[in-house]
């Protein structure tokens, strides 16, 4: 394999981080079904609390929905740009087609796709590298990453847990982060506003690095030393913590959610915007005569004794 098209699968691999990074953080404990009106003003915490509630468990009902994202970056932790990412997604079995672009891409480097298809299926997740990756590949253009495979090869006990905890978030839906944002000791009811040119209500809350990981489920794979010393490298960085804002419809589903995170070297936002709640997910992988394997491609580098630093 010629080593530009190693770096353009070492490049997409980006969106990869992305997508399991966005759905690590859309893991949560049932915020129950309380059934509330969500036209309702000036509502108390308990109000607030069980009008996300009942988002919760309406969307959680739904198992699909037409997803749009716009990530925001900035500083020297990562490379400043926007990257956005549009398509649809299934979380009950958790599914996902979308295509992502933006300056992520673009400043990778001459070669790389402006735009990258990505689909989770079955627990693994393929990525379109365009039709230069597939005259160096025989033909293959998609890359194929299996999480589990993945973790296997890697050897390290740490990183296992990460990728196949993430995988296993994967399967997680929209409202997750409701029930996440259920456990801000600051959550508030902001007030009415008009998403997409619909009536909704907007909720606002923050949750610290720690009482994130308290929240979440899936840090659950890790021992107290590793969620120890998770936390102690994120008050190092200057992580103050997690802001999210949700806007909830009439029929209790959410519209819009905005989370961000700020660290000493910088900052990243996430905007989503969720509509065709129910709507079936066709979602199918590419021909096989058209994929390689990112895992035994890698093998078979290090077998001839080459790496990306190569």
């Amino acid at each position: 394999m010629a080593m530009a098209a190693w770096k353009r699968a070492g490049v997409c691999l980006t969106a990869a981080a992305v997508v399991v990074g966005l759905a690590g953080c859309q893991d949560g404990d049932d915020g129950g079904s309380k059934k509330a009106g969500a036209s309702a003003e000036g509502q108390t915490r308990d109000e607030a609390a069980e009008v996300l509630q009942a988002a919760f468990k309406k969307t959680s009902e739904a198992k699909s929905s037409k997803i749009r994202m716009t990530i925001e970056t900035s500083g020297t932790a990562a490379e400043s740009g926007t990257m956005q990412m549009s398509g649809v997604q299934g979380w009950d079995p958790a599914v996902m087609d979308v295509t992502m672009k933006g300056t992520g891409f673009a400043a990778a480097g001459p070669g790389a796709p402006e735009q990258v298809r990505v689909i989770m299926l079955d627990g693994v997740m393929y990525m379109d590298l365009g039709t230069e990756q597939a005259a160096e590949m025989d033909g293959k253009r998609w890359m194929k990453l299996n999480f589990k495979a993945a973790a296997e090869a890697t050897g390290d006990p740490a990183v296992q847990k990460q990728l196949t905890g993430g995988l296993e978030n994967m399967n997680q839906d929209p409202a997750q982060q409701l029930a996440l944002l259920l456990e801000s000791p600051s959550l508030k009811h902001v007030g009415p506003e008009k998403v997409d040119g619909v009536e909704a209500q907007h909720y606002k809350g923050t949750l610290s690095f720690k009482e994130m990981i308290d929240a979440n489920t899936s840090f659950e794979l890790l021992s107290k030393e590793e969620r120890d010393e998770l936390v102690a490298t994120a008050e190092k960085s200057g992580m103050k913590g997690y802001d999210t804002e949700i806007w909830v419809n009439e029929d209790d589903l959410p519209v819009k959610m905005v989370v961000g995170m700020t660290m000493a070297e910088g900052t990243m936002k996430m905007t989503s915007h969720f509509s065709d709640y129910g709507a079936k997910a066709e979602v199918e992988a590419p021909p096989a005569g058209e994929t390689f394997d990112f895992v035994q491609m890698l093998k078979e580098l290090e077998s001839q004794g080459a790496g990306p630093a190569a």
